[in-house]
């Protein structure tokens, strides 16, 4: 075999792959680290409310809350025996929990959009390169008399794609389909 093998190659990926899974890693690092504390703040409470332990808490204290308002706590007197106090406090707490949900939300749906921007991009530079390896080959096969390299098909392949073309098409029959 050749050389020593890379720490990515390794673990069964190849060195590009390692490199753009640190490449990644580091964003995602560099994103939390530049969010502000608000919204590191909703995203904290928003990661524990959905944790087993929030659940676990919950069912705790609305336990010792209907045990002591029920009257079955000896030495305690009940303080809320209609629940309306327990059940505006829940509908407090779950007006802030889905905004704060809300918010987590918002910056994910922003991370995504970035993801797919990029995503594209990428896709339209290598459909860009696709194409011109294409018809770079197909000129070589011409040059080399290669039967075959005229097909109407290799023809349509060597166009290059207009995405504005394909957004305007994908945008149309989306507007088909709501009708």
């Amino acid at each position: 075999m050749s050389g020593p093998v890379e720490s990515g190659e390794a673990e069964g990926l190849s060195s590009v792959l390692h490199r753009n899974i640190e490449a990644l890693r580091r964003r995602r690092e560099r994103d939390v680290k530049q969010a502000d504390w608000q919204a590191r703040l909703a995203e904290r409470i928003t990661r524990f409310s959905g944790s087993m332990v929030f659940v676990y808490c919950h069912l705790a204290a609305l336990a010792i809350w209907i045990a002591w308002n029920v009257g079955l706590i000896p030495g305690l007197k009940p303080f809320d025996p209609s629940f309306v106090i327990l059940a505006t406090e829940a509908s407090v707490e779950a007006i802030f929990l889905s905004t704060f949900i809300l918010i987590s939300q918002n910056r994910a749906a922003a991370a995504a959009d970035r993801r797919d921007d990029l995503d594209l991009q990428i896709n339209l530079l290598a459909e860009h390169e696709i194409t011109k390896l294409l018809q770079l080959t197909v000129a070589i096969a011409d040059r080399l008399g290669v039967h075959g390299a005229k097909s109407p098909a290799l023809a349509e392949l060597k166009q290059d794609v207009a995405p504005e073309a394909v957004l305007d098409r994908l945008e149309e029959d989306r507007a088909e389909e709501a009708r």
